[in-house]
């Protein structure tokens, strides 16, 4: 529960920030996340695909 209220406060932080920003600048950060977030599950996806279960 305690997590889940820091997230929505940094959330909240964020999307304060954001809002003073230049719109060139959010795209960008914008961009740059979605990119990252692309990479990881892709490395998830066939990181998964080559361990085997134990069960």
């Amino acid at each position: 529960m305690l997590f889940l209220v820091v997230a929505l406060l940094l959330l909240g932080a964020v999307l304060g920030t954001v809002a003073h920003a230049p719109l060139t600048f959010s795209v960008a950060a914008g961009l740059v996340i979605a990119v990252w977030l692309g990479v990881f599950a892709v490395r998830e996806r066939y990181g998964r695909r080559r361990t085997t279960s134990t069960h």
